[in-house]
């Protein structure tokens, strides 16, 4: 089972097409619910190295504060290497919250069209009712994730700005320029760390509804 959902992936991947790859994963055992928890999940490991990154580049501005004699090449290659480090981790943050959302629609879709199969009207209202709790349960998740995202910008520009200044300023008034700069971005890393842990909060409350369910 293994071997045969990695070739349904990897093909469908490559087709782009996720309403025939929903379909084949069905056809597996592999339902839109189940897709749904995994991609939430993704999202929060996304979420918690995007973390570890912004972490790690201010720590090598926080050494070039401090910096006391050397080679500033260097310095600005180890800076340059977590600024896109950074920028990878926060694209991937996006990319499985796009991730998040198309399948939610292709899950919320599909459970509204099924309400209209059921014979018994106490067990229409009653999906009806879970779709909608669910549904409020996923926008509250999906808003958090969006405030976090959005928060990741300020942090990304200040650190292309930090890192194409000493680029092209490889001396000692380069530092003390980019020293104004640490404080700024230390707190916007630090706002930003608190929107990831609110999303990933909320992102544990939804997987624990559709746990229940």
């Amino acid at each position: 089972m293994p071997y045969l959902l990695a070739i349904v992936l990897s093909i469908f991947t490559l087709t782009g097409c996720q309403s025939a790859y929903y379909s084949a994963m069905e056809q597996v055992g592999y339902h839109k619910r189940d897709i749904m928890v995994d991609r939430v999940e993704d999202a929060k490991e996304s979420q918690q190295d995007a973390q570890q990154e912004f972490t790690s580049a201010l720590e090598a501005l926080s050494a070039l504060t401090n910096f006391d004699g050397g080679e500033l090449e260097t310095v600005y290659n180890q800076i340059n290497d977590k600024y896109q480090d950074s920028e990878k981790a926060a694209q991937d943050v996006s990319d499985r919250i796009a991730a998040i959302e198309d399948v939610s629609d292709a899950l919320f879709s599909e459970w509204q069209d099924e309400l209209e199969l059921y014979t018994s009207n106490s067990l229409r209202r009653a999906s009806e009712q879970k779709l909608k709790e669910t549904q409020r349960s996923y926008n509250t998740m999906l808003s958090a994730m969006k405030r976090a995202e959005d928060k990741m910008t300020p942090v990304l520009n200040t650190l292309r700005d930090n890192t194409l200044y000493l680029k092209h300023n490889l001396n000692a008034s380069a530092i003390g320029a980019l020293q104004g700069e640490f404080t700024n971005l230390e707190q916007d890393i630090q706002y930003a760390i608190k929107q990831m842990n609110a999303a990933i909060a909320e992102s544990d409350k939804f997987l624990d509804r559709l746990n229940q369910q």
